[in-house]
């Protein structure tokens, strides 16, 4: 009898991300430090942009200081004067019910896209990793709401 209860307690338990709510990671996700991350639908798949910096401009010690943040580490040189506000850094993914993958995430900071899958660990929190080649070979940040 306690089986049966434990059981059927597990079926009423809500899942943090299911087939109906793929569009749970929509909306703006603050990284561990302190930037906006809009995550938005493209057509059929998820794509995130970078809505604010926490270091707007580049700081006194660095050869652009007082000037807005650019793309300037993008290997394409004709990108490299766009504002790094507003940009599109991740594009691609789809939800298998579990979690977003298939998609791209790109590092303005070095110029460098990697492989990309997102996990929501609840409502306010997404696991963010990026990786080389196998998921092993990678960073993970957390994502707020």
């Amino acid at each position: 009898m306690k089986q049966a209860f434990i059981l059927l307690s597990l079926l009423f338990i809500p899942l943090t991300a299911s087939a109906n709510d793929a569009d749970a990671i929509l909306g703006i996700w603050k990284t561990d430090e302190g930037d906006s991350m809009e995550i938005f639908k493209c057509d059929d798949h998820y794509c995130a942009r970078i809505s604010d910096l926490v270091e707007k401009i580049y700081p006194a010690d660095d050869a652009m200081a007082g000037k807005p943040k650019v793309d300037r580490e993008n290997p394409d040189e004709s990108k490299r004067d766009q504002p790094i506000i507003g940009l599109q850094f991740m594009s691609g993914f789809t939800f298998n019910g579990k979690i977003w993958s298939g998609g791209s995430i790109y590092d303005p900071n070095n110029g460098k896209t990697y492989k990309c899958k997102i996990t929501m660990v609840n409502d306010k929190k997404l696991k963010v990793r990026g990786y080389i080649g196998v998921s092993v070979l990678g960073r993970t940040e957390i994502w707020t709401r």
